[in-house]
């Protein structure tokens, strides 16, 4: 077991001033893999205080040097790409598959793609005799979640950076190493004192006084809905800007005459890898009646070769929950759906044995009033719902407190003007690949603001009319 006894802060590697410290667990087998020492409020208070006054000088220099460093911390994520993804593995539990591709290769790609569109951004705008003039906010505070520990970081860190803001980062408790690789390859980049900064320890409390601080000019969070209302709250008191990256339960609508077993491995997909962990995934698969069956049938046949298991093992799809809590949420869920009257098509019980795994489940015979039809479960779980009419479809889809993410798969024309009237913020018509470029955030209860690409940064700046 490894103690990490440090917070990075003014350009330095320095010894955190608490004696509290917090256990990372490899939730595959239960074991303590290491143990991260919390910041104190002097410790974060310091980190701000660098973060402030590194901004004016970062945010004067040349958006192109900006730019720069971006591209040389982009550069050493990729030099480490393997220590990245066993880490991920490590401490959260994603296959290893998974965490190579979408865990740690993603990050350098939304970068790229950042970086590559930022080339042509203009911080000024001449409108007729006046400028107007875009510039930072001031210190961002970056408060992440543990289900993707580098690219949540990146996805607030890049545009934020860019824009000319400086930043403090509180990653998840639950999965802090990879956070130690960023922050080890930003110091090795030599980024200027106190323009990124890391403070460890929970959210209740660190994150918490990091979100209060009067020097904190925006806070970026991504998580649950739940405290998502409570960082609201929080920047109202102070009068922050705030980007809010919530929840989702996200809808995957098949349209007669489109590919029924692409529809349904793409939603299933997305509820295996990374155990279901992720805000976007497809977990309300909405078809017709009178092709449930055949639904059931692709479900079926395709689970059965589904490996769940050691994540660090090739050939494993489906690791384990991250910790004891959300292994228990999910089975709290998959409880709830038997209770209300569900049909378990597969799974449904946790797998027996150290590490805390749970059988990819599948539910039929579902409405969406049920309470797994409509609140996050983020583990793997898929519900399966019917439609009679596609207006149904569109209203089944929409009928949720949350907007971050869905899909359409069916003819190329009709899929389109069905994914035009999903009130969501993101929407995959026929297995389309993402492109980092594009926006991604959410509507209604998922949150405000965008990630990725240019979109990100206007998040991050701040409007000066200027007269002459």
């Amino acid at each position: 077991m490894k103690t990490y006894d440090k917070l990075y802060y003014d350009g330095q590697w320095q010894e955190a001033k608490s004696d509290d410290y917090r256990e990372v667990i490899n939730s595959a087998n239960e074991e303590v893999i290491a143990k991260v020492k919390s910041a104190s409020k002097e410790d974060i208070d310091l980190a701000v205080q660098s973060a402030n006054e590194a901004f004016d000088s970062w945010s004067q220099l040349d958006p192109k040097d900006r730019a720069s460093y971006l591209e040389q911390i982009a550069q050493g994520i990729e030099d480490r790409l393997d220590e990245i993804a066993e880490t991920v593995v490590l401490e959260l539990g994603s296959s290893r598959d998974f965490s190579q591709s979408a865990q740690a290769q993603n990050a350098v790609n939304e970068m790229r793609a950042t970086l590559k569109d930022f080339a042509d951004f203009s911080f000024v705008d001449q409108v007729d005799q006046g400028q107007v003039v875009k510039e930072g906010t001031g210190v961002v505070a970056c408060i992440t979640p543990w289900n993707f520990p580098l690219n949540q970081i990146q996805r607030k860190m890049t545009p934020a950076l860019l824009a000319g803001n400086t930043v403090v980062v509180k990653p998840a408790s639950e999965t802090p190493l990879t956070a130690y690789i960023l922050a080890d390859i930003i110091h090795q980049v030599g980024l200027p004192k106190g323009v990124f900064n890391m403070v460890f320890g929970s959210g209740s409390s660190v994150g918490d006084y990091l979100a209060d601080h009067p020097d904190i000019a925006l806070i970026s969070f991504t998580g649950s809905t739940e405290v998502g209302r409570l960082m609201y709250q929080k920047a109202g008191k102070g009068i922050k800007r705030l980007v809010l990256e919530l929840g989702g339960k996200s809808a995957m609508v098949f349209l007669e005459g489109g590919d029924l077993e692409a529809a349904v491995k793409q939603a299933a997909d997305t509820v295996l890898d990374n155990q279901g962990q992720t805000c976007s995934a497809l977990s309300r698969l909405i078809v017709p009646g009178d092709r449930l069956e055949d639904t059931k049938a692709i479900l079926k046949d395709y689970y059965q070769d589904i490996q769940v298991g050691d994540p660090s093992q090739d050939g494993v799809k489906v690791g384990p929950m991250v910790s004891k809590d959300q292994y228990q949420r999910v089975l709290d869920y998959i409880a709830k759906g038997k209770e209300e009257g569900a049909q378990v098509l597969l799974g449904g019980q946790a797998v027996e044995g150290p590490g805390y795994f749970i059988q990819p489940t599948v539910f039929t015979e579902a409405t969406n009033d049920m309470t797994i039809a409509r609140e996050e479960i983020f583990g793997p779980v898929l519900t399966v719902l019917t439609y009679d009419s596609v207006e149904e479809a569109i209203a089944i889809a929409n009928d949720s407190p949350y907007g971050l993410s869905g899909a359409v798969t069916g003819p190329k024309d009709e899929a389109f003007e069905v994914a035009k009237r999903l009130r969501t913020g993101n929407v995959n018509v026929n297995q389309a690949s993402r492109n980092p470029r594009l926006p991604f955030g959410g509507y209604k209860e998922s949150g405000f603001g965008r990630e990725n690409g240019i979109y990100a940064l206007d998040d991050y700046l701040e409007l000066k009319a200027i007269f002459e």
